[in-house]
């Protein structure tokens, strides 16, 4: 598989603050680690070059989400195939805070969410979801292993 060259981030919000730094890093080891996850051969990350990962307010992620998806209200994470992923730091402080773990490592769950989307995960169906979700976990824990080392 043709892995992309790069992936970018970048926090396009004033509200709430995080460790950006230390984000692109795990961004560029998640990309690494989540690249032989593919469902099946042809999937978008396959043809990408470059990833974008926006990391926005609830009131831009609600826009996009109402936008592309027609859905009401904000969410965590958006993904669009031709490789941009967008991230509510609103919502992931929420949800980082309901389960006891650093923001940082919450906005890092979605980086790894979007590319498994690009990967050919789907979260539509309970099964699909449970199957991705288990993945998401696995790769979590492998990247934060490798940051520490």
């Amino acid at each position: 598989m043709a892995a992309p060259r790069a992936i970018h981030l970048y926090n396009r919000q004033r509200t709430v603050r995080f460790d950006l730094s230390w984000l692109r890093r795990f961004a560029a080891v998640a990309l690494g680690e989540c690249e032989g996850e593919g469902t099946a051969p042809g999937t978008p990350l396959e043809l990408l070059e470059e990833i974008e990962v926006s990391i926005v307010s609830d009131r831009a992620i609600a826009e996009v989400h109402r936008r592309f998806m027609n859905i009401a209200g904000a969410t965590d994470v958006i993904t669009f195939e031709h490789g941009e992923i967008v991230i509510s730091a609103e919502t992931g402080g929420r949800y980082a805070r309901e389960y006891g773990q650093r923001l940082e490592e919450e906005l890092g769950l979605y980086i790894i969410h979007g590319i498994l989307h690009l990967n050919g995960y789907d979260d539509l169906e309970e099964r699909a979801a449970a199957r991705m979700k288990e993945r998401q976990a696995g790769i979590l824990g492998r990247v934060l292993r490798e940051m520490e080392a």
